[in-house]
């Protein structure tokens, strides 16, 4: 059984790692300057930190693109930069990581989105950010930008198994370029997820629709608490959006997933000491994606998506998970639907 196992959980990992996944959304530059409290200053009641160091992850929708590319899958990103060098930057840290860059434009007339997090760091507990600075311009991405960035997706589209759609409400994904892309998607037989985080409207009937609880009860009008109000919530948005499979996290409780042809479950969270929830939902995602993209059960795929996003959040920042890390939660998995079927 064990070498079954292994076996079984080797094949899905590899199945995942053959994916072609086009990443489509906001991306930034994830800055961290991380310093050492030394006092408090007289000026006002925070801490003075000494400089320590510097650090620069991509962000935004880079970060699901880095997770596929970390599992050896193919990853490319559609996206818009500034001329600038951070736009610069990002695309070479995004190089570095083995995700193409074809669908990038660099736009001159809008600024790379920069998120500057202040970290203050500590050899005795997890590190505190204590306050975060964004440059970003959210004006909405249209006209020949728009046009432009079509054109290299319809060029490439072809190419890929998946697209996910990573929608930081930033200006990229506007009503008109998500309807571009879910016609290609249909045009071409190429599965669409998203990872909404609000303004789920745009994205009915995707392949694979995500978003948070708060957004959920935002779209409903009505809260989400209980049990009966998660099954009534899936009922309704499936209703509502048609998706053919729809998954809403519910951070320290787990998700709820249910589809056309997947009854309602609800999937604990694992139970892990957090550092950070940045990038989660992107690892979440990311994971999602391959797995639907290579014909894995969703519910299997779920199961193996959390366990990852479990990871993630023991790490300060983005992060990304490897094959070896992965392994063990897809043998879980395998074994926890194993326990259900019996």
């Amino acid at each position: 059984m064990p070498d079954d196992l292994s076996r079984r959980a080797a094949a899905i990992l590899q199945a995942m790692s053959r994916q072609r996944v086009l990443v489509v959304g906001d991306v930034f530059l994830d800055e961290y300057i991380f310093g050492h409290a030394t006092r408090l200053s007289r000026e006002a009641p925070i801490p003075v930190l000494e400089f320590d160091r510097r650090a620069h992850i991509p962000g935004g929708a880079a970060n699901p693109a880095n997770n596929i590319a970390a599992l050896g899958a193919r990853a490319v990103l559609g996206a818009v930069v500034g001329d600038d060098d951070e736009g610069r930057q990002l695309l070479a840290l995004l190089r570095q990581a083995g995700v193409d860059p074809a669908c990038v434009l660099t736009d001159r007339r809008r600024p790379t989105t920069v998120k500057t997090r202040i970290v203050s760091e500590s050899s005795l507990r997890f590190s505190q950010q204590l306050a975060r600075i964004d440059r970003i311009d959210r004006r909405p991405v249209d006209g020949d930008g728009a046009a432009a960035l079509v054109s290299r997706i319809a060029a490439r589209i072809g190419d890929v198994d998946a697209l996910l759609c990573s929608d930081y409400l930033s200006g990229l994904l506007t009503h008109e370029l998500v309807r571009h892309l879910a016609r290609l998607c249909a045009d071409h037989g190429v599965l669409l997820t998203v990872d909404a985080q609000g303004e789920l409207a745009k994205y009915a009937g995707a392949g694979l629709l995500r978003c948070n609880n708060d957004e959920a009860a935002a779209y409903l009008g009505r809260a989400i608490e209980t049990e009966d109000d998660y099954r009534r919530a899936l009922d309704d948005l499936l209703e509502s959006l048609q998706p053919a499979l729809l998954i809403v996290t519910r951070g320290r409780d787990g998700l709820s997933l249910q589809g056309r042809d997947q009854p309602y479950v609800h999937i604990p969270a694992h139970r892990v000491e957090a550092a950070d929830t940045t990038g989660a939902g992107d690892t979440f995602s990311a994971i999602m994606t391959l797995g639907l993209a290579a014909g894995i059960d969703p519910l299997l795929v779920a199961r193996i998506a959390n366990y990852a996003a479990g990871l993630v959040v023991r790490r300060l920042g983005n992060a990304v998970v490897t094959p070896a890390e992965l392994l063990p939660g897809i043998e879980d998995a395998l074994l926890e639907g194993s326990a259900h079927d019996a």
